[in-house]
């Protein structure tokens, strides 16, 4: 069994921010728990460079584009490092290898016939890097960027992406097509409501991208060239890789892109008769004090600062039990530490001092009835994850936590000895093993410390059942500081 999970790439006219880290420890958590149940997994994830956003901030900076888009590029793959990331690929679009795939993708619509040479004209957000109509306008603005997009006529050649509008409306159709089902609706209703024009994918008046293979006064606009990031990092169309993993199971982005994800790309691949990926998954902004954090607007916060605060399982714990994943969520500082304090180190940490404590000191034999297991409800968090609904499965392991913490509190361990001390010993252990191999998508260095003081290293969900208890015990420092 495969599974091929992708994120956005990203622009590099800044470094990352908040919402980047989010994205990125999303896609790993729904790639490693697929790897836990047994898939092989390939996680992608990159950056886009040819966009002009990334032009016009290298010359506000005085440094040359390259030299820019590489200093950039390298913060974005240190993030990747920070969180723990499990990708499989870091995807550069200035990279040789997606240069090629590109202008094939070009050239093979252009011999269907599905590209034409005319002219544009029309409102045009650099930070979109897309036409806006006067209906997308909020205030004479950009909704996306807060900017007022400028007028702009020029020479292009166009997609015939109006030829598709029927078979994308039945794509959409399908449920699982778009999740979650809000963001499908909203996208029909933009088509259904404008229809489906022909789109502009070139552009005459820049000179950093990719030719047109066809006419080298033209380069290749960023949607046909950022979106095909996702096969071009498979070697398409003969690549091992491609035939391997392609169609993706899931392109994991934010809304501000959906309508380029879940139009455009599809549109793009009817056309170059490649199969289509089986689920774009639209996830919500990360916002502070209810705005969307952005570059442009210098709204942001520093994902690899909070790292180095924090610790990375603290703040990939608490992106994922606080927002709720598909829709927005609000980051606080205060929230962070006190997730921190009452969850993790009380909660979890505690837990596992108590019994590693206990365990050490006793010198029966551990074993018992399976007391605690029928507390876990693996079959739930299962469906949950697979339905991509990470938050919910979060809280549903915790719940088993706070039965473990229940438990030690209920049977006061320190008062037993002998077999009935064992068997308490027996569940809280197998209860730890567990808990360690459930949370490891989502926090995996705290995972890993578990299984050290426990002794054991089973890795997949088939051990996710009682046994006999194998570990040897190992107290090492406590899991979480309190802050």
């Amino acid at each position: 069994m495969k599974f091929y999970i992708t994120t956005a790439i990203d622009y590099v006219n800044a470094a990352p921010h908040l919402g980047h880290a989010y994205e990125k420890i999303c896609a790993d958590v729904i790639a490693r728990w697929k790897r836990l149940s047994g898939y092989d997994v390939f996680f992608l994830t990159g950056t886009d460079e040819n966009a002009q956003k990334n032009v016009q901030s290298a010359k506000e900076k005085k440094i040359p584009v390259k030299r820019f888009v590489d200093q950039n590029s390298d913060k974005f793959e240190q993030l990747c490092k920070k969180l723990n990331l499990s990708n499989d690929d870091f995807i550069r679009t200035t990279q040789e290898r997606h240069v090629k795939v590109v202008q094939k993708i070009f050239k093979k619509l252009y011999d269907k016939g599905d590209i034409y040479k005319g002219s544009y004209e029309g409102y045009y957000c650099d930070g979109c890097e897309a036409f806006l109509t006067e209906k997308d306008l909020v205030s004479n603005k950009c909704p996306e960027h807060g900017k007022e997009p400028r007028w702009l006529k020029e020479e292009s050649y166009f997609f015939k992406m109006s030829k598709y509008e029927n078979k994308i409306l039945k794509l959409l159709e399908s449920k699982t097509f778009v999740l979650p089902e809000s963001r499908r609706n909203e996208m029909i209703s933009r088509i259904k409501g404008g229809g489906l024009k022909d789109l502009s994918i070139s552009r005459t008046n820049i000179d950093w991208g990719i030719d047109v293979p066809i006419d080298k006064k033209h380069k290749i606009y960023v949607w046909i060239d950022a979106l095909s990031n996702y096969i071009s990092a498979l070697e398409y169309p003969n690549g091992k890789k491609f035939k391997k993993y392609w169609p993706a199971d899931i392109h994991l982005i934010g809304k501000g892109i959906n309508w380029f994800h879940s139009v455009i790309w599809p549109s793009i691949l009817i056309s170059a008769e490649v199969e289509l990926p089986k689920t774009i998954f639209v996830h919500g902004y990360i916002n502070l004090s209810g705005e969307k954090m952005s570059k442009s607007r210098g709204t942001v916060i520093d994902p690899i600062k909070l790292v180095d605060s924090y610790g990375a399982d603290s703040l990939r714990y608490f992106l994922i039990r606080e927002v709720h994943f598909g829709e927005d969520g609000d980051f606080s500082e205060d929230a962070l530490k006190n997730r921190i304090n009452n969850e993790l180190a009380n909660d979890l940490g505690n837990l596992l001092n108590r019994t590693v404590v206990l365990s050490e000191k006793f010198k029966g034999k551990v074993n018992g009835e399976k007391e605690l297991e029928k507390k876990l409800d693996l079959k739930n968090i299962e469906k949950l994850m697979n339905e991509f609904k990470l938050t919910e499965s979060l809280d549903e392991i915790w719940k088993f936590v706070k039965e473990c913490n229940k438990y030690i509190n209920d049977k006061e361990p320190w008062k037993k000895e002998g077999k009935e001390l064992g068997n308490i010993l027996y569940n809280l252990l197998e209860s730890l093993r567990v808990i360690s191999i459930l949370i490891s998508p989502f926090m995996p260095e705290t995972s890993e410390k578990i299984k050290k003081q426990l002794g054991v290293k089973e890795e997949t969900l088939k051990y996710c059942k009682f046994n006999e208890f194998k570990g040897k015990i190992k107290k090492e420092e406590i899991l979480f500081n309190k802050v």
